[in-house]
Order: structure tokens, then sequence, then C-alpha cells
């Protein structure tokens, strides 16, 4: 199951999502402070006028000019406001202490909302503009007093239920928002990531030596100049790879002279044995410059990618120990086409299968194809390695024998050199210890 991405991976999506993450914080935050702001407002609305007009109600009732049934203010033998009903906790107690400092002892204040829709039949009796102000405010506050001995003063305040406005219209001015300020964000950040992208591809597809087309410097002065970097970047590293190029043929060429002068000079030698060994020696001389040379100029191979049969690869560099007369097994399959340097593979694959010989006596070859990669692995019958050496092994010049015998430890650049060729290729070599005793190799590689 595959992970869901939040988190957008590209310059312009980064900068939109902050963007609105930040847009919608202000939103948010200002919604907070209109709403409380509108409350206050609204108790403000239904407990300043409510206190003015019971305090003249009381004033004129004990001048004998109160009439109790008519008026904003009325009286009533008993709270008409239903128990069970919305209150307005903090208006009760806001008026309690308002009329306590008018000078008015009063009993029990007890408060009711009452929604209003079109259609209330509360509504059947105010004017057409009272009533559709009564529905767009959306309901009205029932205030009753209790005077102790004479009764309660009720009357009716507006209330309005202005929250579902308030929400729609952060949504709307949210909306507006992303309008006016995302669109230039996106469009900036796409005009930003295109030279990026540009700029990443050509990193991962750079390639020293081939023939190659600078970077198109565009977008802000400071990306123009990222952009000059990496093309003189470029260009410094393809001179510095072609200058060491040189020099690695200057010396192969200084160290082959003087290699082939001696070859001429030993057949000089009387003593056979001598003759022998020395010729040993010169051609050793000449294999380990050769593979010098070769994980020296890997990453600058001069041998193009061609489509082989990688079976048939395998099988010639076999027939060629057989030849030999080395007990080299090889499983057989069906043609297996791969795109690869077929020179540079063969000295990896016969790199391995040497060491399998010089360590196990005999090797072991099979392809093992799959959807997405196929693996040669190459088994022997040997003492195997160290679990802790797996790794220190393909570090050039590393041998577990330690005699310095060539014919029993070589050199320690032969793994090296097959694991430099492989990752070349995309591909890579790993090495692991067999249950019934010996060492596999297994080179990978990718089938695109």
């Amino acid at each position: 199951m595959k992970r869901l991405r939040l988190w957008p991976r590209n310059l312009s999506g980064q900068m939109a999502l902050l963007v609105a993450i930040a847009l919608f914080v202000a939103q948010a935050i200002n919604f907070t402070m209109l709403l409380q702001d509108r409350r206050a407002a609204r108790y403000e609305q239904a407990t300043g006028p409510a206190v003015a007009r019971i305090v003249d109600a009381v004033e004129r009732s004990a001048q004998g000019r109160f009439d109790g049934t008519r008026g904003r203010v009325r009286r009533a033998t008993a709270s008409p406001v239903n128990p069970k009903a919305e209150h307005q906790a903090d208006v009760e107690t806001g008026l309690r202490t308002e009329l306590a400092e008018a000078g008015l002892q009063v009993g029990r204040i007890e408060t009711e909302v009452r929604d209003f829709h079109r259609g209330d039949k509360r509504l059947r009796h105010w004017g057409p503009r009272m009533a559709e102000r009564a529905v767009r405010m959306g309901g009205e506050l029932i205030i009753a007093v209790e005077q102790p001995g004479q009764g309660w003063l009720v009357l009716n305040a507006p209330w309005p239920r202005a929250e579902s406005y308030l929400v729609w219209r952060l949504i709307w001015q949210t909306l507006i928002l992303y309008g006016i300020v995302l669109l230039p964000v996106l469009w900036i950040g796409r005009r930003l990531s295109q030279p990026l992208r540009s700029l990443a591809v050509a990193a991962r597809s750079f390639v020293p030596g081939e023939v190659d087309v600078p970077v198109e410097e565009r977008g802000p002065q400071d990306l123009r100049d990222v952009i000059a970097a990496f093309n003189a970047l470029r260009l410094r590293v393809t001179a510095m790879l072609d200058e060491k190029d040189r020099m690695l043929g200057a010396i192969g060429h200084d160290l082959r002279t003087p290699l082939a002068a001696l070859r001429v000079r030993i057949e000089s030698v009387e003593d056979d044995n001598d003759r022998a060994k020395m010729a040993d020696t010169i051609a050793e001389m000449n294999r380990t410059l050769d593979d010098i040379l070769s994980l020296a100029r890997l990453g600058r191979p001069s041998e193009p990618l061609t489509e082989v049969d990688l079976a048939a690869l395998v099988d010639a560099v076999v027939e060629d120990f057989r030849d030999l007369d080395h007990d080299v097994i090889f499983e057989e399959i069906a043609r297996l086409k791969m795109r690869i340097r077929p020179s540079l593979m063969r000295r990896a694959i016969r790199n391995l299968i040497e060491n399998a010989i010089k360590y196990g006596q005999s090797a072991e070859v099979r392809i093992v194809p799959g959807e997405t990669a196929v693996a040669i692995v190459v088994a022997d019958k040997g003492p195997g390695i160290p679990p802790d050496q797996l790794g220190n092994v393909f570090d050039a010049f590393t041998r577990l024998e330690t005699s310095r015998n060539k014919e029993t430890g070589g050199i320690g650049l032969g793994l090296a050199l097959a694991r430099a060729i492989v990752r070349d290729a995309g591909g890579d070599v790993t090495l692991a210890n067999r249950p019934e005793g010996g060492l596999a190799a297994t080179i990978t590689l990718p089938r695109s």
C-alpha cells in the first residue's frame, strides 16, 4: 500500500501549499476575532437597551404612568420563558449587574432565544419591514425580570444568528484571496522550478567526455548564476578527466616500453627455468598495469553500449576457461538481449570466474532472469570469506591471503574492477557465503 504524499515535491507546489496554509491561518484568526466582536456587539445590543427600558418602566410604574399591556416592556404574572429552551447566562448575569448599579433590586432574571423563520405566525402582526428585519436577524431574545411582589417585566430584544453568515463570508474571502495570491505564486514557482528541473536533468545525465549542450541560463539572476557555475564546473571536470586520460596513456606507454625491452632481453638468459619465471613476472606486471589503467579509466569508457545476447557472452567467457582445462560449469538458458558494453562486462565476469577457480578450484555459472533485473551468479566450493570481510574485499589492493603470493592471492584488483564495471552499467556485485560451503558472487544488472 502506497503512502499518501501530502508534501509536494516541486517548488511551485511547495510555495503554493505554504501560502495556502498561511492564508488559511490568517483567515481563521480573522474569523475568530470577528466572531468575538460580533458576540460582544450582540451582547451590548441586547443588554444596554434592555436595562434602560426596564429602569424607565419601573420609574413610570412608581409614578402610576406605566401601562403593562403596551409598549416595549410589558408586565406578566408569570415568566413566559421556557426553562428547557436556549438561554443566555452571560446576558442574565450582565443584566443583574447593571440593574444593581442602577439601584434596582430584582428577583430572578430569565432569558430565552427564539428563532424566526419566514411564515412565522408571530410576524403576522408586524409590519413588512420589521418582519423582514426579524427574519434576517434570525431570532429574538426574550428577557423576563422578576419584581418581587409585583410580577414580571418582559421585553423582546433582537438576537442575530450571524455565525453562518460569517462562515460563508470567510469562505468567500479565502477563495478570493487564494485566486489573487495563489495564482501568481504558482506562476512564479513554475518559472523558478522549470530551470531547476532542467539543471537537475542535466546533472543526472552528465557523462564526462560526451558532447553535451550547456544548460540554458534563465530565471532570476541567482538561478542564472547557479546554472552558469554548473556549466563551468562541467567543463572543468571534462578537462580534468581529459588530462587524466592523457596522463594515464603516457604512464602506460612509459611502463610498457621497458617491460617490452625486458621481455626481449630475457631471451638471452640461458637457464630455461629462470627465463620462464622472468617471462611470467613481466606478464603479471602487464596484467597488473592493464587492471590499474582500466580501473582508473572507468566512467569514461571508449566502448559504446551495444545490444548483445548476455547468455552467449557468458557462455563465450566460460568456453575460454574450458579451453584452459578449468572446471567451469554453465547452465545454458534462452537468448537474453541486454544493452551493455560487452568487452567490459566480459572482463568483470572473467574476474569473478578467475577468483572462483583460484580459491575453489571450480566454478558454477548461471543466469537468473527477472522482470526488472538479471542476475549472473558465479559460485565456487572454496573456503568462503569471513562475514566481516565481505565488504572489504571490494577495496582496491585488498587481499585476504597475506602471503603476497600472486598465484594464491593476486594483487587485489579483480573484485574492485568487476564492481566498478558493473556499477558503471547501473548494477552491482554482491558476495555471499553459501550454506553448503563456498562463495557466491552475484552480478545484478537492470533490464531497462
